[in-house]
């Protein structure tokens, strides 16, 4: 049997701002262990039997991210492919791209296994158990969803209800979904016994799933087939990346698949399982994984408590002290602070929702920023000049580039540079500095082993991350 499972990270995890933000969204989070959840997810699924491939569904902007966090994961020569989306477009597309990438590799007959990239699973072994499990429903024909048995009353998840009277090998056929309940509603659900948490993880042959998305959302297929044809395919061995064409890809349904499918199929069957499970969706969720004080405070960083209880805090840049409050959530960041009662966790991608309106960047950005190539931090802005601290890889370089409207002076604090500066080519040590005036194309690489850290001084009349040309460019951004 050949096991491809299915990494979606396509989500911005808008209840977990100010950490989670649209260019390092919630699975690259750290989380209190120092690992993060596309990590854990990956990790998690190389170490299942029977994989050929892993497919990772993303936006391509966090493409040079994602690989960046699978390389620090120790596999075997593992082949990786990634089907690269230009904006989201729903699970129902992601899910259809991935399939038909599969059937073309691996055809009708492998086994995919979708998985969230922003889910934690506590118990391996109990999750490697239930996928041999769903693997083998899903090879005699069924969509298996993996249902989570419910430890409390919950309204933030989706109910799966089995159909007792058709019971499967370790599983039941699915009788209906059901939205996010009342609370009420859960209790009821939870006193039934025959309710489970929509997991929004999925077993599905390869053939069955292509055929009932030609059965249940013609529209869905046809288009992403459409999309994938008109793509930018490259490979190698053991990799290959799809870039989805834009235009076409706009032509999609944006659906999730439990709409466009799971809810239309009578072929959908559902494995209960307790595996320790959390989407992790939320700033209380977070909290679980940090061991209380005899306050009931769970921390993160320096923090200083007189007479408070039942908080959670999250200050790891800065020292934070509550004094006389409880059941407070207080996540401080270097450019923003949230405080939010606990029982308005679940109401944080409201502000977010606020951000975006306003055009504000903090819904979008940290103070420092990812690139393939290494970090950015702005420590100070004006509307003349801008400083950044910039770090670059060992043996990466940035673009071949120019600025109309900024020049820019560069000093070595730490390893080797290399300059192309116009016609000069340079290399600068610790404490040395060039100008780049307006104008000049130039490149910056590090040809050291070590990290290159410089501080980046811009002064002109427009400073804006959009004043530039790139001529060449290893990541393809040219």
């Amino acid at each position: 049997m050949k096991l491809i499972p299915v990494i979606m990270s396509g989500g911005v995890g808008s209840r977990l701002w100010p950490v989670s933000r649209q260019t390092h969204p919630k699975p690259f989070m750290p989380l209190p262990d120092g690992d993060n959840l596309i990590r854990k997810t990956f990790r998690r699924a190389a170490a299942l039997e029977d994989v050929v491939e892993i497919i990772t569904v993303t936006n391509r902007e966090l493409l040079f991210k994602t690989e960046d966090e699978y390389k620090q994961v120790p596999t075997a020569e593992l082949a990786l492919s990634y089907v690269l989306e230009p904006f989201g477009r729903n699970t129902a597309a992601a899910v259809a791209a991935a399939a038909l990438h599969a059937q073309s590799q691996h055809g009708d007959d492998s086994i995919l296994l979708v998985l969230a990239a922003d889910h934690l699973v506590s118990d391996e072994s109990g999750f490697k158990a239930v996928v041999g499990q769903a693997s083998k429903l899903a090879a005699a024909g069924y969509l298996v969803t993996f249902g989570i048995e419910p430890s409390r009353p919950e309204t933030g998840y989706g109910y799966i209800e089995c159909d007792a009277q058709a019971p499967l090998e370790h599983g039941f056929r699915v009788k209906r979904f059901v939205e996010k309940p009342d609370l009420e509603t859960a209790r009821m659900y939870v006193q039934a016994g025959n309710f489970l948490w929509n997991s929004g993880m999925f077993c599905l042959r390869t053939g069955t799933v292509i055929a009932e998305l030609a059965r249940h959302a013609p529209d869905v297929l046809q288009s992403v087939q459409a999309t994938l044809a008109a793509s930018r395919l490259a490979q190698s061995k053991n990799y290959a990346s799809i870039t989805l064409d834009a235009e076409q890809f706009g032509h999609v349904p944006d659906i999730s698949i439990d709409y466009a499918l799971m809810e239309r199929s009578d072929q959908v069957a559902t494995i209960p399982c307790s595996i320790g499970w959390s989407d992790i969706g939320s700033w209380d969720a977070v909290s679980e994984l940090i061991p209380a004080d005899e306050s009931g405070n769970h921390i993160e960083g320096e923090v200083l408590l007189h007479q408070a209880c039942n908080n959670y805090v999250r200050s790891t840049e800065r020292l934070a002290a509550l004094v006389g409050v409880q059941d407070l959530v207080v996540v401080d960041t270097s450019d923003a602070l949230l405080i939010a009662h606990k029982d308005k966790a679940q109401d944080v991608k409201h502000i977010v929702s606020q951000l975006k309106r306003s055009g504000h960047s903090a819904h979008l950005v940290h103070s420092t920023v990812h690139r393939p190539w290494g970090t950015y931090t702005v420590l100070e802005e004006s509307e003349r000049f801008k400083i950044k601290r910039i770090v670059v890889k060992p043996k990466a370089s940035l673009s071949l580039q120019m600025h109309h409207h900024r020049s820019e002076h560069w000093i070595v604090v730490n390893g080797m540079a290399r300059v192309i500066n116009n016609d000069m080519d340079l290399l600068l040590n610790t404490n040395e500095s060039t100008f780049i005036p307006a104008g000049h194309k130039h490149r910056l690489e590090n040809p050291g082993v070590i990290d290159l850290v410089l501080i980046e001084v811009q002064s002109g009349d427009y400073l804006g991350e959009d004043d530039i040309v790139r001529f060449e460019d290893v990541y393809g951004r040219a």
